[in-house]
C-alpha cells in the first residue's frame, strides 16, 4: 500500500501539467492561495496550506475549475470572507464551495483517503453540515454522470491510477466520506 504524501501531490501534478500550462502546486504556510505568474520565466504557483494532503486536493479543485481569465487574477479574482459568516455570506460561500469540494471528493476517491466538507465558519452562525454534504454529493454525482471538467478528469486519473484505486462508477451509492 502507498502511504500518502503531499509530495506525491506535488510530482503528479506537476507531470500532468507543467509543461502544458505552466502551474506548479507549492506547500505552504499560512492560508492557501493561487499566484499567477508575474512575469516571464516564472510559473504560476497553487500554494496550499501547511503541507496537507486535503488542503493540496481542495486547491487543486479550485484550479480545475478556475477558466483563463480567472487563473490570470491572484486567487482567481474570487471574494473571501473569512470565518465568522452570517447566514446570508455562508450560503454564498456554499454555493461557490459545493463544485470545487465535489472535486475534492472525487480526488480524494482517487487517492483513497478519506473526504469531509469543510463549511469553514467556525466561529460564525451554526451550519447544516449534513445539507451541505448532500449538496457536494449532488454536484460530485452530477460529474461523474455529465462529465467532469477536463483538467479535473486528468488529474483524477492520474490518481487513480497512482494510488492503484478504481474509477468512481455512476451507480456508487457511498464514498468515503467522514
Amino acid at each position: 500500500m502507498i502511504k500518502h504524501h503531499y509530495q506525491q501531490l506535488i510530482q503528479l501534478f506537476e507531470q500532468c501539467f507543467f509543461d502544458e500550462l505552466n502551474t506548479r502546486l507549492v506547500a505552504g504556510t499560512d492560508e492557501p492561495y493561487y499566484q499567477p505568474a508575474q512575469c516571464a520565466g516564472e510559473s504560476h504557483q497553487i500554494v496550499f496550506a501547511h503541507g496537507f494532503y486535503a488542503s493540496a486536493l481542495h486547491e487543486i479543485a479550485h484550479w480545475c475549475i478556475a477558466g483563463e481569465a480567472r487563473r490570470q487574477l491572484f486567487d482567481y479574482g474570487y471574494w473571501y470572507e473569512p470565518d465568522g459568516r452570517n447566514a446570508e455570506q455562508q450560503a454564498e460561500f456554499e454555493q461557490v464551495e459545493r463544485k470545487p469540494q465535489a472535486l475534492e471528493w472525487l480526488f480524494s476517491i482517487c487517492a483513497g483517503v478519506p473526504f469531509q466538507v469543510s463549511v469553514d465558519n467556525l466561529g460564525g452562525i451554526e451550519v447544516d453540515r449534513g445539507a451541505f454534504t448532500k449538496a457536494v454529493q449532488e454536484q460530485l454525482t452530477h460529474y461523474i454522470i455529465d462529465g467532469l471538467p477536463p483538467r479535473a478528469e486528468k488529474f483524477a486519473r492520474v490518481l487513480a491510477d497512482y494510488y492503484q484505486q478504481p474509477w468512481p462508477a455512476t451507480t456508487i451509492t457511498k464514498w468515503n466520506i467522514t
